[in-house]
């Protein structure tokens, strides 16, 4: 999942100036997109058919997993009455709890591979 496709985050954020000139157009996509709207975290879009989001998901703490369905079951409901939250509802700072894992399981299939594959060479 993460690391599938390429990102200019690294590089933007490394300009100050690029990062200064991309900000209102990163902050009217994230408002045009309408998660927020809905109550809905970045975090809470990611597909769920990956096995390794599913690991993930499967990490997480109790409290963080119960409030994802909640967020998850409220914005079904609006979506379903075709209405929105309350304007003081709307996500205003959200934080990635599932791509840290996500990140980190990457992280360590990448290294039982490598450990997998190693080859022992014995030496007389």
């Amino acid at each position: 999942m993460a690391g599938s496709y390429p990102s200019l985050a690294p590089y933007v954020l490394k300009r100050p100036w690029l990062l200064k000139l991309l900000r209102p157009v990163s902050n009217w996509y994230t408002n045009a997109a309408g998660y927020r709207k809905l109550g809905l975290w970045a975090d809470d879009l990611i597909n769920e058919e990956n096995e390794t989001v599913l690991k993930a998901l499967k990490r997480l703490p109790p409290k963080v997993a119960y409030d994802r369905v909640y967020r998850l079951r409220r914005a079904f409901q609006c979506s379903t009455t075709h209405r929105l939250l309350p304007k003081e509802e709307w996500t205003k700072e959200e934080f990635r709890y599932l791509q840290p894992l996500i990140d980190q399981i990457i992280a360590e299939e990448k290294e039982k591979n490598a450990l997998d594959s190693l080859t022992v060479v014995r030496s007389h």
